[in-house]
């Protein structure tokens, strides 16, 4: 009987292997293998996988997605890899993982393709090889940005003074800094691949996933919502038509009367405010727009 009291019911213990918590995990992996490699062989690892001008005129095109799983210290994992986790649950779960991962790697290309075009016109300022994920975590970064602008957030400047700012007003500060950091140079901080990442970040949300996810627009037309709240007469008109189950739905009509609501709570409270079902709705919603 005990067991049948919500307070001594007990979930089993489940991790929830996300597309972020890969992509985590491979980053330390490989950043431990960079250092067994390092200490015990003399295999040249940065020629063939850090991105580099003159890898890539060797043909080593591999190196504009191996680059982005390595690391040149602790600190700078560490600094990629809480920007990844706090800023790629919420896109993933709002994106779905299809996109979340196409946004990851086109940020992470895009941002390693305009280093080396940086390398190629000031070589002596951006002429070294480069490593790190820093590029698709800017692109994360701009993608919250442009779903949640207003999403307060609070950082430690100089990891000392806590400062509260919008999450768009964040990636307006990036930018400024990555485009500075662009024109001043030699501070060994690969600032064109920094700002090649929010610019893919940018584009994906304002045009790309809007071919996948059309709610977030956030504009349904007023006949969704009035069907969604007056039940339509039959055919004979003598009543109303039994209900439809959600499940049954149009894409268009599930999203208005289901995922809306969903999308406006993590936009207020954070995606730790879901309850189990309001995830499989999302689950659905991402399983009916990709049969569309």
């Amino acid at each position: 009987m005990l067991a049948d009291r919500y307070y001594m019911r007990r979930e089993p213990f489940r991790i929830n292997w996300s597309a972020t918590l890969v992509l985590l995990v491979i980053n330390v992996v490989v950043f431990l293998l960079q250092l067994v490699v390092g200490r015990f062989s003399h295999f040249p690892i940065d020629d063939y996988f850090a991105l580099s001008v003159e890898g890539l005129r060797h043909g080593f095109v591999w190196q504009l997605l191996t680059y982005q799983f390595m690391h040149g210290n602790w600190i700078h994992l560490l600094l990629n890899c809480w920007a990844i986790y706090v800023f790629g649950q919420e896109v993933e779960l709002t994106l779905g993982r299809k996109s979340f991962l196409t946004l990851y790697f086109s940020s992470g290309i895009a941002g390693g393709l305009l280093q080396t075009l940086a390398a190629l016109l000031w070589p002596k300022l951006f002429g070294a090889a480069v490593v790190g994920a820093s590029a698709a975590a800017f692109g994360l970064v701009a993608a919250f940005a442009m779903l949640y602008p207003e999403r307060p957030l609070m950082l430690l400047l100089f990891f000392i003074i806590p400062l509260n700012m919008p999450a768009k007003f964040l990636l307006l500060f990036s930018a400024v800094l990555a485009g500075f950091g662009l024109v001043a140079g030699s501070d060994n901080i690969a600032h064109a691949a920094h700002l090649g990442g929010m610019i893919t970040g940018i584009i994906f949300v304002r045009y790309a996933i809007h071919w996948h996810w059309p709610s977030l627009k956030r504009s349904p037309a007023p006949s969704v919502r009035r069907l969604a709240t007056v039940p339509p007469r039959n055919s004979a008109g003598r009543g109303p038509r039994p209900a439809v189950d959600a499940d049954d739905l149009p894409p268009e009509e599930y999203l208005a009367r289901e995922v809306d609501p969903i999308l406006d709570k993590i936009s207020a409270q954070g995606i730790h405010s879901l309850t189990p079902s309001e995830r499989r709705i999302l689950e659905t919603a991402r399983e009916k727009m990709a049969r569309r």
